[in-house]
């Protein structure tokens, strides 16, 4: 898959695994209250909801807590008034970050991911400084074990999907941006049960590291996904053969 991270979506389904369960819950929750806020209450017309429910039965979220979330997004209880940003920054070696952040203080948020790019040998960047080498693409994963290959590949394609590939173990779907809802219903109908659908900034070229850049580059990965406000992060480097054995 053209500029697709292997390491990055193992480290994805890891750190899903492995992450502290609060602040899992805490950014799930996040989009929950957004994606209400911004299409209303009901997943059945609202493709962002349920994607954000998709997210959340993912890492085993109590009903109760994504109701709450729903309910403040749509105002019926009080809740946090968030705001959906994008940050883009230069790491070591001219490679590229995107972050993208919810956060109730933008002020206090830019200023804690700037220092987190000066203390990972980088710099936080003007708008358009990095997006204009991403291309915003739908991705969907399932897992490997909940699906035979075929039957995934006929849902999918049926569907408008424009490529599938086994990694690790997961099957990761890629599909247009416009077509990702399309895809991801199509695959929910044939009774097959999606982990994540979401939108992702996928490079158009990516840079091969090893050594103590790939050190350097994932510390600065790892930094800024910890941080409460950062949701996701995205990058155009990619570990060497070498480099995801060491660090495997």
């Amino acid at each position: 898959m053209s500029g697709h991270s292997k390491w990055s979506t193992i480290k994805r389904r890891k750190g899903a695994q492995d992450a502290k369960r609060g602040k899992l819950f805490t950014k799930v929750i996040k989009e929950i209250t957004i994606a209400a806020r911004v299409g209303g209450g009901d997943p059945e017309g609202n493709a962002r909801l349920r994607r954000a429910i998709d997210m959340a039965r993912s890492v085993n979220m109590p009903a109760e807590n994504v109701s709450r979330a729903i309910k403040k997004g749509t105002g019926e209880l009080e809740g946090v008034q968030y705001e959906e940003l994008v940050y883009e920054g230069v790491g070591p070696d001219g490679t590229l970050f995107i972050c993208e952040v919810v956060t109730d203080n933008r002020n206090r948020t830019i200023a804690e991911v700037r220092k987190l790019f000066d203390k990972n040998y980088g710099q936080i960047g003007s708008s358009g400084s990095a997006l204009w080498a991403f291309e915003q693409r739908g991705i969907i994963r399932v897992d490997k074990d909940a699906v035979g290959e075929e039957e995934l590949f006929e849902a999918a394609v049926g569907g408008g999907a424009e490529n599938m590939e086994l990694v690790g173990d997961e099957w990761v779907v890629t599909t247009a941006r416009s077509d990702l809802d399309l895809v991801r219903d199509a695959i929910v109908k044939a009774n097959i049960p999606v982990r994540e659908a979401a939108l992702e900034y996928i490079p158009n070229n990516t840079k091969i590291v090893e050594g103590s850049e790939a050190e350097k580059l994932v510390q600065l990965f790892e930094a800024l996904e910890d941080h409460d406000d950062v949701q996701s992060v995205f990058s155009d480097f990619e570990l060497s053969e070498q480099a995801l054995a060491e660090m495997a």
